[in-house]
């Protein structure tokens, strides 16, 4: 059996950046506070746990004098509570999704409602809808009906979704909306290295006969790799760690390809390659 991996998988800046932050932090101090898991994935959490980031549901629960904003944001009514409680805040929200809170503010600003293609109950997507003032709204179908006050409406996207998806959505809602629409703005606010990540799984696609997607089955840029690479044709199953690799998967599969999403840790992929090459030897 060979092993193939991705051309680029695994950690993105913004959570390679949130990640170090965090463990900077805890040089400085044995214990921290984390405003919900500082990633999707449940091993990188474990592990900055086990060095004293603890995870906390809300700021009543903080114990430190500093809490730690998450590479998903927080609303500004989140910013608003920290400032009132006197915590020290440590922001690790990625960039681009910085930049996606700022631009879905400013339109709504500029008199638009906003629409973001996304999930609305995803850790991002509720943070950026929390400097909108009840302006916008997040939905996956183009057809659900939304308000669109005097026809001006901004389309923006989830960061972890892919470009195509994000334009294909655009194109449907604004056919779908065509009769209520004056003005209209579409900014792409997806990420470029999430896509890549989309891209690299397809092309381990034409070179494997599986492909193991490995990461948090919270994270959504996680599951959209799962679902890119299975939308190829080639078996594909989405999995946490090593621990859930069954061997009847691999059993007379001469080339197992593996990729992992952006907020999978190397040690993770790691794992699940001396985990296949085990069941091969064996």
């Amino acid at each position: 059996m060979e092993i193939l991996k991705a051309d680029l998988f695994g950690f993105c800046f913004g959570v390679r950046r949130a990640v170090d932050i965090v463990e900077e932090k805890l040089e400085e101090s044995e214990k921290i506070d984390t405003l919900g898991p500082i990633v999707h994935n449940p091993n990188v959490v474990r592990d900055l746990s086990e060095e004293g980031a603890e995870v906390v549901n809300s700021l009543d629960e903080v114990n430190t004098d500093s809490v730690i904003i998450t590479a998903h944001g927080a609303g500004r009514g989140v910013h608003k509570e920290i400032d009132q409680k006197g915590l020290n805040l440590i922001d690790t929200t990625c960039p681009i999704v910085k930049a996606a809170q700022e631009t879905a503010e400013d339109l709504v600003q500029e008199g638009y409602q906003v629409v973001i293609y996304g999930e609305n109950d995803h850790t991002e997507v509720r943070n950026i809808l929390g400097w909108l003032d009840g302006k916008g709204i997040a939905i996956l179908d183009p057809a659900e009906e939304v308000p669109i006050p005097d026809g001006r409406v901004a389309l923006l996207s989830q960061t972890t979704k892919g470009k195509k998806y994000f334009f294909d959505f655009a194109a449907d809602f604004l056919q779908a909306n065509r009769d209520q629409l004056e003005d209209v703005k579409i900014v792409d606010t997806t990420c470029g290295e999430t896509r890549r990540r989309y891209e690299a799984a397809e092309r381990l696609a034409e070179q494997v006969d599986l492909i193991l997607v490995v990461g948090g089955k919270n994270s959504a840029n996680t599951r959209k790799l799962a679902e890119v690479a299975a939308n190829t044709g080639i078996e594909t199953h989405h999995i946490k760690d090593e621990t859930e690799i069954k061997r009847s998967w691999v059993e007379g599969v001469e080339k197992v390809g593996i990729t992992a999403g952006a907020s999978t840790p190397q040690s993770a992929v790691s794992s699940v390659e001396e985990t296949l090459k085990k069941f091969h030897q064996s």
